[in-house]
C-alpha cells in the first residue's frame, strides 16, 4: 500500500488505561448521549521514544491515547493485527471520527511482512506511520535533509548526535522542545523525500525505501486537531 498514513494512555484531565475490563465512558447507541471529541489512538512498538514524543500533542481539543505494545508483537504484521484486540477493549468509534495509527520501524521485517501489515491496516481502516530505518530518522530531518541510504539505527543516531543537533540524545530523553522550532522544516523534507520515492515507483512500506518516514502525516493530523 502506498501511503498518500507500564501501559500509558494520555487524556487531558483524566486517567484512562486501556486494559481488559475497563468501564466504557461512551456508548454510541445510547439515546441522548453527549458527543465527545474524536480520539486518536497511537499503537507503537517503542517504550520510550514514541511515548515521550507524541504525548506533547495532548490538548483539550486533541485526545491522544498512546498504547505501547510488548516486544512479542513488535513485528509489523503482529503489531497491526494486535491493534484490533486492543481496540475491542476501548472506546473506539471511527464513525465519530476516531482514528487509529500504527507506528513502527522497518527493523527486521521482510517486504512480504510489511505488505501484509499494510493490507491489513487498509482493510480495517487503520493508518500507518512508518520509518525506515528507525523513528529517529524523523528527528534527524528536523536538522538536515537526508536522502542517502542509512545503514541502520546506529548511523541515524550517530548523525543525530552531531554538533548542532541533539548532541546528548538518548532514547530516554524528552527532546520535543528542541525539535519543535524545526518541525516545519522536517515536514517539508519528509514530504519531499516521499514525493521523490513516489516518482521512482518505490513502495514506501518496504525495505527499499531507506530512508523514509511517514510520521510527518501523523504529526500533520495531530496538529490539525489542536484548534
Amino acid at each position: 500500500m502506498q501511503l498518500p498514513p507500564t501501559n500509558f494512555s494520555f487524556y487531558p484531565n483524566t486517567k484512562h488505561t486501556l486494559m481488559a475490563g475497563m468501564r466504557k465512558e461512551y456508548d454510541p447507541n445510547k439515546a441522548g448521549r453527549r458527543k465527545r471529541r474524536p480520539i486518536i489512538y497511537i499503537i507503537c512498538e517503542g517504550k520510550e521514544t514514541e511515548i515521550k514524543y507524541f504525548k506533547h500533542f495532548r490538548s483539550r481539543n486533541c485526545l491522544v491515547d498512546i498504547v505501547p505494545i510488548s516486544s512479542k508483537h513488535k513485528a509489523a504484521e503482529h503489531l497491526v493485527k494486535h491493534a484490533k484486540g486492543l481496540l475491542s477493549q476501548s472506546d473506539y468509534f471511527p464513525k465519530d471520527g476516531d482514528q487509529l495509527w500504527c507506528v513502527f520501524d522497518c527493523d527486521d521485517n521482510k517486504n512480504s511482512e510489511l505488505k501484509n501489515a499494510a493490507d491489513y491496516a487498509e482493510k480495517h481502516g487503520y493508518k500507518i506511520a512508518y520509518s525506515n530505518p528507525c523513528f529517529e530518522y524523523w528527528y534527524l530531518l528536523h536538522f538536515v535533509k537526508q536522502n542517502s541510504y542509512l545503514n541502520g539505527a546506529e548511523e541515524v543516531l550517530h548523525q543525530l548526535q552531531s554538533k548542532g543537533r541533539l548532541e546528548k540524545y538518548e532514547k530516554n530523553l524528552d527532546v520535543f522542545a528542541d525539535l519543535l522550532p524545526h518541525q516545519s522544516e522536517a515536514m517539508q523534507r519528509a514530504r519531499e523525500r516521499l514525493d521523490s520515492l513516489y516518482k521512482d515507483n518505490v513502495v514506501i512500506l518496504s525495505r527499499d525505501s531507506n530512508p523514509v518516514t511517514t510520521v510527518c502525516e501523523l504529526v500533520e493530523y495531530l496538529n490539525s486537531q489542536q484548534s
